[in-house]
């Protein structure tokens, strides 16, 4: 197999950091890295360009871990809920996937890609759940995610719909007194 040189333009995981110099094969660079300007080819002039901005994106990287910081701070403290459908055994008829968390991190006015949430597999169970969240190559922080099932009660509290429900059920059919016709 053929393997090129690549010089990386942004950080790419499990691959290294942005202006390192990277062998990977002629695919890989053709049909993702390139056409997503993930990186360059290796040639002398790109490399000299690259050392030249390099000052300039120490200061941009500096600037991007403290914003990552400061979010990532924010978002401690931020408690992810999701309501989903559940058997008797605690595990959900759907799941809860990457998607589903970085769509409710949106809703929350934060603009975070569904990629740097590393979830292993979508959730399938109810519970409480770590999820981590790659900020930053040195800035990852925990986010809080807790599904529970729909129309479960909490704390006590019932929705009015879950109150007009029970009082449904505990009416006692009032007699009808009417006479009835036998045929």
């Amino acid at each position: 197999m053929a393997h090129t040189k690549i010089l990386l333009r942004q950080d790419v995981d499990d691959l290294g950091a942005r202006g390192e110099i990277v062998r990977v094969k002629a695919g890989y660079a053709r049909n993702y890295l390139l056409p997503r300007k993930l990186a360059v080819e290796a040639t002398n002039s790109n490399v000299k360009q690259i050392e030249q901005e390099r000052a300039a994106l120490l200061k941009k990287e500096a600037g991007e871990r403290k914003t990552a910081e400061g979010q990532a701070e924010q978002l401690r403290a931020l408690v992810l809920e999701f309501k989903r459908k559940a058997g008797e055994q605690g595990a959900l008829y759907g799941s809860v996937t990457s998607m589903d968390i970085a769509e409710a991190l949106k809703e929350r006015g934060y603009e975070i890609d569904r990629h740097r949430l590393h979830l292993r597999e979508p959730i399938k169970r109810l519970g409480d759940v770590a999820v981590p969240l790659r900020l930053h190559r040195e800035v990852t922080v925990e986010l809080q995610v807790k599904v529970s099932a729909e129309g479960e009660v909490i704390a006590g509290h019932m929705t009015p719909e879950q109150e007009a429900e029970i009082a449904k059920q505990t009416e006692t059919p009032e007699s009808n007194d009417e006479p009835s016709v036998d045929a």
